[in-house]
């Protein structure tokens, strides 16, 4: 019983963000799912072998897997830590056209800790903040 109960805190819990891009969706999905597009806004460097996609910044290193992509509307991807313990966890970017206004909006869905969710929401924040300055639509 006590193990279920520290399991359970442990638990992330999905959040979804929204955040509009000016930009045309095929510009945007070039900087989501090519490595040199992510490398100028997401992580210092990002390389990629197949399914394989290793993000650098400055001294540390993580790996994900690409579970899924669609060209021009969305990439998913799963941290290899997640996939080793067993999570399901994953992080998406959605690309959205509005039908009538032509708006183009970037959706983000990650997962993080209860305490931690308002700091993932503001580091997504910086991280489409530098998207924008590279797109020149800051």
């Amino acid at each position: 019983m006590a193990f279920q109960q520290i399991k359970n805190m442990a638990d992330k819990n999905k959040f979804e963000l929204e955040f509009v891009i000016q930009s045309s969706p095929q510009l945007l999905y070039q900087y989501i799912s090519t490595p040199s597009g992510l490398s100028e806004w997401f992580a210092d460097n990002v390389n990629s072998r197949g399914e394989l996609f290793t993000f650098i910044w400055d001294d540390s290193e993580e790996e994900a897997k690409l579970l899924s992509r669609k060209s021009g509307e969305r990439i998913k991807f799963r941290w290899v830590e997640d996939e080793e313990e067993g999570d399901d966890y994953f992080f998406e970017m959605r690309i959205q056209v509005d039908e009538i206004t032509k708006d183009v909006s970037l959706m983000i869905t990650d997962f993080s800790e209860d305490d931690e969710i308002e700091e993932s929401k503001m580091l997504w924040e910086n991280l489409i903040g530098n998207l924008k300055h590279v797109l020149g639509s800051a």
